[in-house]
């Protein structure tokens, strides 16, 4: 068995797969990381190996200390991804966006993948159908938005995400779900309308915390899985194995 940790901006997202079946799925705090490893393993107790991806501040000595009872394993940017990576920092491009690269290219083979990521940012990564990674885009996620119309005014409030009650908004509350909300969409629907008028054979994968709340919204045909990362990181690893 596989424990995978996705380590987040604000979450840690966790679960344990025997091959590509996903047994189970956690979602704690950075604060209860080392309890809930701890748990998980004692409910597993046939867990060979911990898969590590982390965009979050959280230190390897806090995994490593598990390293007695199976092999850690850190995806880092030297692993074997089935993608060319054309991107012209890729020293830098974030492990969280190799993953699902990875997961997309892996999943969906000879097509043109868009990922979009609705989580903390909002990322995007487009890999064509011949396996070249070329980047993407990142943007404020939701709760960004509303964060920094509050923190950067002067009398905006902080608002927690609500649907938009109309598209004209009536109130101050209102105008500002409105923007956020239909903002967003309109952002995510104008860069998917882009790449498919670029790119014909195309499937469109969403995920990331916002991703129910974003599906319903968006009037193009997507695959919608919030746990695709954390499915991603498994497969991520099990190439590994093969390619080594």
């Amino acid at each position: 068995m596989i424990l995978t940790i996705d380590v987040g901006n604000t979450r840690i997202k966790a679960a344990v797969f025997e091959g590509d079946i996903l047994l189970e799925y956690f979602v704690f705090l950075k604060n209860e990381l080392q309890k809930n490893i701890k748990y998980i393993l004692k409910k597993f107790k046939n867990t060979t190996h911990l898969v590590v991806a982390s965009v979050g501040n959280v230190e390897k000595e806090v995994f490593l200390g598990f390293d007695n009872e199976l092999t850690v394993h850190f995806v880092s940017h030297h692993d074997p991804f089935p993608f060319i990576n054309k991107y012209e920092t890729p020293e830098i491009l974030g492990i969280d966006r190799l993953v699902l690269a990875s997961g997309a290219t892996l999943r969906f083979p000879d097509q043109n993948r868009l990922v979009i990521d609705a989580g903390t940012c909002i990322t995007y990564d487009f890999i064509d159908q011949n396996n070249n990674y070329l980047g993407g885009a990142i943007s404020p996620g939701l709760r960004l938005r509303y964060e920094s119309l509050h923190k950067y005014t002067s009398k905006l409030p902080l608002l927690e995400l609500e649907s938009p009650k109309h598209f004209t908004g009536t109130s101050t509350s209102q105008s500002i779900h409105s923007g956020v909300v239909n903002g967003l969409v309109y952002e995510i629907g104008g860069f998917i309308d882009e790449y498919m008028r670029l790119s014909s054979n195309f499937i469109i994968i969403l995920t990331g915390g916002d991703t129910e709340f974003l599906a319903k919204r968006l009037k193009n045909t997507i695959f919608a899985n919030s746990n695709f990362l954390i499915e991603s990181l498994n497969q991520t690893f099990q190439y590994k194995i093969n390619n080594d």
